[in-house]
């Protein structure tokens, strides 16, 4: 495919290989953050059987005809039910029972009266001082949720309420799409890991860190990641091989441009990797390429090769990997997109889409973006801090003033969750 593919279209490009993984049964407590493979219909009922909303008296509501203040009603106490102990015998007329909070309703009752709406002329009674209405603080079966009704749909991210719901329903177990393996590759001889000494010309690795975090915000398992690979056509082959013999997507960082210690590309292609498409029209980011590899007898791997720039690797990620993984997973690609104003004046180049990290805020005119970082170049790390959006900054735009309205992605990690 062509060089310089528009942005939109070579999110498109990927994303058409990325069709939902198998499926597979996970336990309730591993479930959290999986993609629900099938929908879930309740099995019975919630709540399963009338119950008490308050602490008080279960009763008939007819017996408290008349009841006022001043002038109480005295019901004759005939026991009690409490939560997962009901009363098994029946309520009679002239009688009140005391119940607890999600208590079953004994039968013969339709009402309860709250503890704090009586009194206690002796130890066998009970007096109320207002009138009730039939199901008076009663929570009664299928409130909530009837038997049958659809509650959770294929495709919903199991969060702690759905686990909620599932534990709710009974599911000890659940059928989730399957996460996607992920391998990175970092390279560049300038890399050092963090904690080791730098010597002249070398630079502490962030790419390894922040991409395996970003994968597994992605939803994914992160198989392996292989460091610092040395800029050497026999050594990059040997980790790219390696890399993709258990994964579902491989991640290379640094050496996908044409220099003369750009050695990923070579040995992609010596592992048999397609290349679908290199360089796309988004800065930063340019370079980045995407390919497939066909596995006898197992499923296509998807390849992306990013800049190794740590902001152009952050961007490119967001912008190509996450989706690919998002959707691999089984839910939906795209995070959230608000329009937004910008809180300052741009410029740029025509001719690409600019990825401009920001930070996001409210007012009465809506959404407001600002740039995390005065610094929006691919080596400013800084940029990368505290983004809660992805400002998407047209292609064909040079100059877009202060209160243009752009298009920003949100960030899929809760940052926002106080504006």
């Amino acid at each position: 495919m062509g060089s310089h593919l528009p942005l939109a279209d070579a999110r498109a490009v990927v994303l058409e290989q990325a069709a939902p993984l198998d499926t597979e049964t996970v336990a309730l407590a591993d479930a959290l953050g999986r993609a629900i493979a099938q929908p879930v219909d309740a099995p019975h009922s919630l709540p399963p059987f009338d119950n008490s909303a308050m602490d008080g008296f279960a009763l008939r509501a007819a017996d408290t005809a008349g009841a006022a203040d001043g002038a109480p009603v005295t019901l004759r106490l005939a026991g009690e039910s409490r939560a997962g102990t009901p009363e098994e015998a029946e309520l009679q007329p002239g009688e009140a029972m005391k119940i607890s909070t999600g208590a079953a309703l004994p039968a013969g009752a339709d009402a309860i009266v709250r503890v704090e709406w009586t009194t206690r002329p002796d130890e066998e009674h009970v007096a109320i001082d207002r009138e009730l209405t039939v199901g008076n603080d009663v929570r009664p079966a299928g409130d909530d949720v009837n038997a049958g009704d659809r509650v959770l749909e294929s495709g919903m991210t199991i969060g702690p309420g759905e686990l909620a719901m599932l534990a709710s329903v009974g599911a000890a177990e659940i059928s989730c799409t399957r996460r996607p393996r992920v391998a990175i590759v970092t390279t560049g001889d300038e890399l050092v890991a963090p904690g080791g000494t730098l010597g002249h010309g070398q630079i502490f690795d962030s790419n390894s860190a922040m991409l395996a975090a970003l994968a597994v915000t992605g939803g994914a398992d992160v198989i392996s990641v292989t460091a610092a690979v040395a800029d050497d056509a026999a050594t990059t082959d040997d980790a790219i091989a390696k890399a993709l013999s258990e994964a579902d997507v491989l991640i290379v960082c640094g050496g996908v441009s044409v220099g003369e210690h750009d050695h990923v590309k070579p040995a992609l292609e010596k592992a048999g990797v397609s290349q679908v498409f290199w360089q796309v029209a988004m800065r930063p980011g340019h370079p980045t390429c995407f390919g497939l590899r066909e596995n006898p007898g197992a499923r296509t791997t998807l390849i992306f090769g990013l800049p190794g720039n740590p902001v152009s690797a952050y961007a490119t990620f967001h912008m190509f990997a996450r989706p690919a993984l998002m959707q691999l997973g089984g839910r939906s690609p795209f995070p959230p997109s608000v329009k937004a104003r910008l809180a300052s004046e741009l410029k740029k180049p025509a001719g690409h889409t600019q990825v401009l990290r920001c930070r996001m805020s409210r007012d009465e005119q809506g959404w407001l973006a600002t740039p995390t970082s005065r610094n929006q170049r691919s080596h400013a790390i800084s940029s990368v801090v505290g983004v809660q959006g992805l400002a998407l900054l047209p292609e064909d735009a040079t100059l877009l003033p202060e209160g243009e309205i752009v298009t920003v992605e949100l960030m899929p990690d809760g940052t926002l969750e106080s504006l």
